[in-house]
């Protein structure tokens, strides 16, 4: 068949899937959003200007959101809202209009409630007085010993996929943007920071004020309250830390406005006038979240050798894919986190060179491959093209969208050509700056303006987004220094190397890739020697000590480091460490001591990582 034929013929596929979904409109037209409630297609948010004070005692955030509207057509604005309060909402003409507040949906908690608000013909404002719940999904409040300082409590947000609805009632869809002003009030020693514009320092009066200019999807709606000073870095860039931990951040992340420039020369202008990092408490439960301006980042990577950098590249990153360009809805969330994977390694290899990129890049290879075996590789979950329809949208943030979504960008890069690709790749980010996008807008505009130049070229489009599994044509990543590596692993199951001789003076990266090889038929003796060698369990590079806790649990020497594994989970929230030990803990006989682990650990934990946690250990608090 003519590829660009059937090329057309999927893109007509994929868009008649979509319209079979209620419709939702976006800056690109109509497309579907099954996790809010809001018909932006009737009256859309515009503008937020929010008025919210934070109350530590009551672990509440109360105040006014007020919204500009945009009506089409209907005689009422719906909103998406979490466990919220809503006291009474008032038009622009300063009357008490009527609300109703739906109930939560069975097996649809995720959901929250439907907030309908009923309008004037000429309403163009709402205003909705409100509080949170103490429970808050997207608030964690933590006290001043669950901090880096232990001095002053923390607050922190964490709005992705649909979490901002449990903090602010929002039009909670990623295909809607608005900008926004804040006024925030907290406790007087406390600096508050937000996704936009920041202040530098305290004031005497404990109340902060925000801009964000640039059209922004719910899930970016950001706030972080503690003890915080700021570091500049750059013209552009600095960090926000807890005041003792400021000076190790800044150290850091020093190479953070090269990395930026390096990013622009790639992919064209930054768009968002300044690049600041808030590295928050250790419960934060991902490695970094893209908040606009300011991205929130976990500890973790703090490992005094600026060797974890590259989880920046990767925030910084998606200031073009992703917060630039968003998925019109989760089920495209690959469009974020594909991309981003992809700009974040060209980054990184522009920057640190080839053979740090390529290390990173078979990293992420062997994390999709096990990803994908976890699933099976006939689940639907390991498609592209996900359906999370009546599931919670955070079920899809696995490492098939980052990783496969990476490898579908890279096949295409690799078997046409790469300076071209880049040059489509800064038109892409430019023709669809602060929009939001489907994966048949994509399609459609890959063909339109880069695949019709390469016409013997086919790029297995179906295979990569609508079939399940690893496709044939995904290669593992070259990398000089691994394959080198799997050369001396070879040699040490084969007998002829022993422990001690991996004493080498290796990146992190391969410390990582060397615990992955190691057999899990490790010996006893095999263990102890290199649990003495390395003494990667108390290693200061999380990456290296979560490798090793797993490894070992797996090869049945859980119940050796388990003081280890203890203080390490205990203190720690990032997911992206709790699931894999957690799991391996639980299949390997040490499931009690697992839930013993998490009983006092989970105190520290985000709700994101709760749940995960909770649903895989069958644990049911008291």
């Amino acid at each position: 068949m003519n590829l660009r034929l059937s090329f057309s013929i999927l893109v007509c596929c994929l868009m008649a899937a979509c319209s079979s979904e209620k419709k939702v409109q976006n800056n690109e037209g109509p497309v579907t959003d099954p996790h809010s409630f809001s018909m932006p297609q009737h009256v859309k948010a515009k503008h937020l200007n929010l008025d919210i004070a934070v109350d530590f005692e009551s672990k509440t955030i109360s105040g006014i959101a007020t919204y500009d509207l945009e009506s089409t057509s209907g005689n009422e604005v719906i909103f998406d809202t979490r466990d919220l309060t809503i006291y009474e909402v008032t038009l622009d003409d300063k009357s008490k209009t009527e609300f109703t507040l739906g109930q939560t949906i069975a097996d649809k908690e995720y959901l929250g409630q439907k907030l309908t608000i009923k309008l004037k013909p000429d309403t163009r404002k709402v205003s909705i007085k409100y509080s949170t719940s103490p429970d808050a999904a997207a608030l964690q409040w933590l006290s001043p010993e669950q901090t880096n300082d232990k001095t002053w409590p923390f607050l922190f947000t964490q709005g992705q996929a649909i979490l901002t609805r449990s903090w602010i009632p929002i039009q909670d869809s990623p295909g809607i943007r608005i900008t926004y002003n804040a006024t925030v009030r907290v406790p007087k020693p406390l600096l508050a920071v937000m996704s936009a514009t920041n202040p530098t320092e305290k004031n005497n009066s404990g109340v902060y004020t925000f801009v964000m200019d640039k059209p922004i999807p719910a899930y970016l709606m950001a706030l972080a309250v503690g003890d915080l000073a700021f570091a500049s870095l750059g013209k552009r860039t600095g960090v926000y830390a807890e005041q003792k931990f400021l000076p190790k951040c800044a150290y850091e992340f020093a190479d953070v406005e090269k990395i930026l420039e390096a990013a622009e020369d790639l992919y064209g202008p930054y768009q968002w006038d300044r690049y600041d990092i808030l590295v928050l408490p250790p419960s934060f439960p991902f490695g970094g979240m893209e908040n606009p301006k300011l991205t929130f980042a976990t500890p973790t990577i703090i490992a005094g050798d600026r060797s974890l950098i590259s989880l920046i590249a990767h925030e910084l990153a998606h200031s073009w894919s992703g917060n630039l360009v968003t998925n019109a809805n989760w089920n495209n969330f690959w469009l974020n986190e594909g991309f981003t994977v992809y700009f974040e390694r060209r980054l990184t290899e522009k920057v640190y060179g080839k053979d740090f990129a390529g290390m990173e890049a078979r990293l992420g290879y062997q994390d999709w491959v096990n990803e994908a075996n976890a699933f099976g590789l006939t689940s639907d979950d390991t498609k592209l093209t996900v359906n999370l329809t009546d599931r919670d949208p955070d079920d899809g943030m696995t490492d098939i969208p980052y990783e496969k979504g990476y490898a579908f960008l890279r096949y295409i890069e690799e078997n046409t050509n790469r300076d071209s690709f880049d040059v489509f790749l800064k038109k892409y980010f430019k023709q669809f700056a602060f929009k939001t996008i489907t994966t048949p807008v994509f399609l459609d505009y890959l063909q339109k303006n880069y695949l019709n130049k390469f016409p013997d070229f086919d790029p297995k489009i179906d295979l990569w987004l609508n079939q399940p599994g690893i496709p044939a044509q995904a290669t593992p990543p070259v990398s000089v220094k691994f394959d080198a590596l799997d050369k001396m692993i070879a040699s040490y199951r084969d007998g002829k190397i022993s422990e001690k001789d991996f004493n080498h003076n290796f990146s992190s990266h391969e410390w990582v890739y060397l615990i992955r090889k190691l057999p899990d038929t490790l010996t006893d003796k095999q263990f102890e020697n290199f649990n003495k060698l390395y003494k990667w369990s108390k290693s200061g590079n999380n990456e290296i000590k979560a490798a090793w806790i797993e490894k070992a649990t797996i090869t049945g020497h859980g119940k050796a480091i388990l003081d280890d594994t203890s203080a390490f989970l205990e203190s720690v929230g990032r997911r992206k460490y709790l699931e894999p030990i957690y799991t391996a803990l639980k299949t390997k006989g040490l499931g009690v001591e697992a839930k013993e682990i998490y009983a006092k650990a989970r105190p520290l934990y985000h709700y994101v990582a709760v749940r995960t946690i909770d649903e895989l250990l069958n644990f049911h608090p008291k």
